[in-house]
């Protein structure tokens, strides 16, 4: 399978798709940050990253993507920060997350931010997020999961949010649960 991680910091979306033994053909990131754009490079020399996600219609990507992962910056969401949703450029590519797959069309697609996003905006941006998901073809589903429960030394919840395209949403439970 071809693979896509957006927002793609230290690569902790390929290890866990290593870990569990997931097929990989080809995999591309997408990060801007300088310090972890040279962690990836350092130890992922043959990775393209990509860049900026905004420029996904400039990329060069010749074959078909089977599966999106990403989670975009969690501080416009996050009830430690200001909480600017969608209107905060940094919490606008969430949507722009919508567009990459509109773009690429992959089969699956997982992201990943923190619970904050739920009451965002009165919950209007999850709300839009869900929606602009629906609307391009995706069925979808969601679960909190506290990593406290799978090896770490930390509450640390995050909302997964897991979809295809195919129609078969018990596929999605399968995934999430």
């Amino acid at each position: 399978m071809n693979w896509l991680n957006l927002c793609s910091g230290g690569e902790i979306g390929r290890q866990s798709v290593k870990e569990l033994g997931l097929p990989v053909k080809h995999w591309f990131s997408s990060e801007i940050d300088k310090f972890a754009s040279a962690v990836l490079q350092h130890h992922y020399p043959n990775v393209p990253n990509l860049g900026d996600m905004t420029n996904y219609k400039e990329w060069h990507i010749n074959e078909s993507v089977d599966v999106i992962i990403g989670g975009t910056p969690c501080q416009s969401f996050s009830i430690a920060g200001l909480r600017g949703g969608l209107e905060d450029s940094r919490g606008n590519l969430t949507l722009t997350f919508v567009k990459i797959l509109e773009h690429f069309k992959p089969k699956w697609f997982i992201w990943e931010n923190v619970p904050g996003v739920f009451s965002s905006n009165n919950g209007r941006d999850f709300h839009s997020f869900t929606e602009g998901l629906q609307a391009i073809g995706y069925g979808i589903g969601w679960r909190v999961l506290d990593a406290q429960y799978f090896g770490l030394a930390q509450r640390r919840k995050r909302v997964f949010v897991v979809g295809n395209n195919s129609g078969n949403l018990s596929s999605i439970a399968d995934v999430l649960f």
